[in-house]
């Protein structure tokens, strides 16, 4: 538990807890537990203190000096850190869920086990952030969100299983799945599940943003490959431009018979050669033959991109040639 003489020092405010700490430099404050909620705290000195679960959750702790502090399992949601120094102070195990950071300094901190969610704001520093336990080898990270990633990945196996399966089995399927074409999504998510493989749907019918490349992208980045049915498009051609380029990954395109590929679609078939030819389906036939027509090409077309990152550069010799 806090300290109680030093816990009534504090309540006294921020002055007068800053100038006890100039007169007693050698003294580490013990606050231990002690309930901040919502208290001003702004500027501050928490520098060596130890807060070890202390609950600081909407507490304005703007410009504080809490370099090499003990924040260990302290409860900070919704803190405000702005501006503040936290240079090699002990974060492990703390929560951090929707802390504004803007302009702070995490840099050199101990995280292991903290939790991010949702931080607001660009930190001044945050460089050497110390992901690993105590009494282990030490891997550092320079970003708060990557090192509560990089915990994820060295902790949990799950985590490390999720992620091999997604690139080995999740097929993302595109296209605008108006209420009367629900019937050929759910025929090629059901074939893909009975084959082991992974469907992640996205419906252009139902996005209400305005700008949802990005999404797209991250999503066609964790996939083996590419569904997109360029029946009627309307914002299919723009995300296909946007995906297609730079992601070396198959794309199957299909299209019911009575339509036509959309005018820019022919482009992208003659540049890329992961782009596969266009397969014309009804209702009727989409099941019959989405694995010999669609699913195995796009694997073939998989192995085949495989193989080409594993061949070894080509070197010409010219130095032999006469001058």
């Amino acid at each position: 538990m806090a300290n109680d003489e030093h816990l009534a020092i504090l309540q006294k405010g921020v002055p007068a807890w800053n100038q006890w700490r100039k007169d007693q430099p050698e003294v580490i404050p013990d606050l231990r537990r002690a309930y901040l909620r919502k208290l001003d705290l702004s500027g501050a000195n928490f520098a060596g203190a130890d807060l070890g679960k202390a609950t600081l959750s909407k507490a304005n702790l703007s410009n504080a000096i809490l370099n090499n502090a003990s924040l260990y399992g302290a409860y900070l949601r919704e803190a405000n850190l702005s501006n503040a120094s936290l240079r090699n102070a002990k974060l492990r195990h703390a929560n951090f869920a929707d802390v504004n950071i803007e302009g702070a300094d995490l840099s050199g901190s101990s995280v292991y086990g903290i939790s991010v969610w949702g931080l607001q704001g660009t930190p001044a520093g945050q460089s050497n952030l110390v992901v690993s336990r105590q009494r282990e080898s030490r891997i550092t990270v320079d970003n708060l969100e990557v090192a509560q990633f990089v915990y994820l990945l060295l902790n949990n196996e799950k985590v490390r299983d999720v992620i091999n399966t997604i690139g080995k089995k999740a097929v993302l399927i595109l296209g605008r799945f108006t209420p009367e074409r629900k019937v050929i999504l759910k025929a090629i998510s059901e074939e893909l599940r009975s084959l082991d493989l992974v469907p992640i749907i996205f419906d252009f019918e139902k996005s209400q943003e305005r700008d949802f490349t990005e999404t797209i992208k991250i999503l066609a980045g964790l996939s083996l490959f590419i569904i997109a049915d360029i029946t009627n498009p309307k914002s299919a051609p723009l995300e296909l431009q946007a995906v297609v380029p730079d992601y070396s990954i198959p794309l199957v395109p299909i299209l019911q018979m009575d339509e036509r590929p959309f005018s820019m679609f022919a482009d992208l078939y003659q540049k890329y050669h992961w782009v596969l030819p266009v397969v014309g389906y009804t209702a009727g036939n989409i099941v019959a033959g989405l694995s010999a027509y669609v699913i195995q090409p796009a694997l073939a077309k998989h192995k085949e991109l495989v193989a080409r990152r594993t061949v070894p550069v080509q070197i010409i010799n010219i130095s032999n040639i006469s001058m």
